[in-house]
């Protein structure tokens, strides 16, 4: 089985649509998607995501599922350096790296700054409900693997965003998702593709065989977009900072 975490394109997030960019990089995705034999689809409700679906389903025929877990990861807390609220997976690097349970996939979220967020029930909700996705197309969670209960050469497609596809991430491979978070940046348009091996029979695990991949942009002779990633260096004033 293939599962595939397509981060939505350049985003206007005022409108929560799409940026002209996005739109063609939507294009650019659609033709590269549409020739793959995906079975299922599944998109977030938020307008971004299903913007950058709708240019794929449109050219290959097909309808989504809309999930509302697979919305962006909403948790709002209090973050150390901020007053008022602040989204659960944006911190400054000088501040979480120095909390040592933030590389624990068990204790990340009994810091206070998630429990004020009650972040654990969502991430909680989210991985069960890509459990429940699983298991309808055959596999089971057991403890940290999967249980094969009907086997499949699959492929599926989860239309969602950065925030959201590291938790989906951390379930699968049994990692923090503050590593995640704050150690990878998926490009808008980006597909990330995870594979089951089932060494011994009945026994699935999922490996990811590429992560934010944008070889669709590349061949076009796009450059990916900004969007998600902080200033390379402070001094330069045209990238975001904080």
């Amino acid at each position: 089985m293939k599962i595939l975490i397509i981060r939505h394109a350049d985003p206007d997030y005022e409108a929560d649509s799409l940026t002209s960019q996005g739109w063609k990089e939507a294009e650019l995705l659609a033709g590269r998607i549409s020739k793959m034999d995906i079975q299922k689809i599944y998109v977030s409700p938020l307008g971004r995501a299903r913007d950058t679906a709708g240019v794929s389903l449109k050219k290959m025929a097909q309808e989504a599922e809309v999930c509302e877990w697979l919305r962006e990861f909403a948790p709002c807390i209090r973050r150390p350096d901020k007053e008022g609220g602040s989204i659960a997976w944006d911190w400054l690097p000088q501040d979480w790296t120095k909390i040592r349970e933030c590389y624990d996939k068990d204790a990340w979220s009994s810091i206070d700054a998630m429990k004020s967020g009650n972040v654990q029930e969502e991430y909680a909700w989210v991985a069960d409900s890509l459990d429940g996705v699983l298991a309808r197309h055959g596999y089971v969670r057991e403890g940290n693997y999967y249980r094969v209960e009907r086997g499949s050469s699959d492929t599926i497609a989860f239309f969602c965003h950065f925030g959201l596809e590291c938790v989906l991430l951390s379930h699968l491979l049994g990692v923090s998702p503050m590593i995640l978070w704050h150690g990878t940046c998926a490009a808008p348009s980006s597909v990330t593709t995870l594979i089951t091996e089932e060494r011994r029979r009945g026994i699935a695990y999922f490996r990811m065989s590429s992560f934010g991949d944008v070889s669709h942009l590349t061949a076009a002779g796009e450059l990916p977009s900004f969007s998600a990633r902080f200033c390379e260096q402070y001094e330069n004033a045209s990238q975001r900072h904080d």
